[in-house]
């Protein structure tokens, strides 16, 4: 038997959808509410409408650096957990003087040479007074990186954050066993 829904059928059904997608994003920690450009793209992506209640892995990136190759091991992160949930989030930074002066350049080593397929953001401060809002209390609650690709992993709620830093690569026992226990 086939059933068709009715316009207000539907309006309802829209609402409900809506209210529950808000839910989520109401509930996303501040930090994580602002939009940010996508790297080398007019798009842009707020971190608590895109990923709401989902575990994130946030790495300051450099495309110059001896820890780059790490975005092949963040990639096969990415691939192993998103489907469980995890979320891995690039955000690429010149801080540590090792980021090109040219998105197209870092998108190209980000997608071209390494196969990134996750979210990576346009360039911005992770340090000092001019982080931006997520490394801001991502540093102040687990300490600033101190060089490129460090890894902050952050519960889907954001109460938790764990810090790793750049020595520790992303197919290290104890950053897959915290998130495991993370999912």
């Amino acid at each position: 038997m086939q059933r068709t829904l009715t316009l207000p059928a539907l309006a309802s059904l829209a609402a409900l959808l809506f209210l529950g997608t808000g839910a989520r994003a109401a509930d996303c920690p501040a930090f994580l509410n602002h939009d940010f450009q996508k790297l080398h793209s007019s798009q842009s992506v707020n971190l608590c409408t895109a990923f709401a209640g989902r575990p994130l892995l946030i790495v300051n990136t450099a495309s110059h650096c001896g820890f780059t190759p790490q975005f092949k091991g963040l990639e096969a992160l990415h691939r192993k957990y998103g489907e469980r949930g995890l979320v891995v989030v690039g955000f690429p930074s010149d801080d540590f003087k090792q980021e090109s002066k040219d998105q197209a350049e870092t998108a190209d080593i980000c997608y071209i040479n390494y196969g990134v397929t996750f979210t990576m953001l346009a360039p911005s401060a992770v340090t000092g007074g001019k982080a931006n809002p997520v490394f801001r209390e991502l540093n102040r609650r687990a300490g600033e990186p101190s060089w490129n690709f460090n890894k902050y992993l952050v519960s889907g709620d954001g109460r938790t954050v764990q810090h790793f830093d750049s020595r520790v690569a992303p197919d290290a026992a104890k950053l897959g066993s915290a998130i495991e226990q993370l999912l």
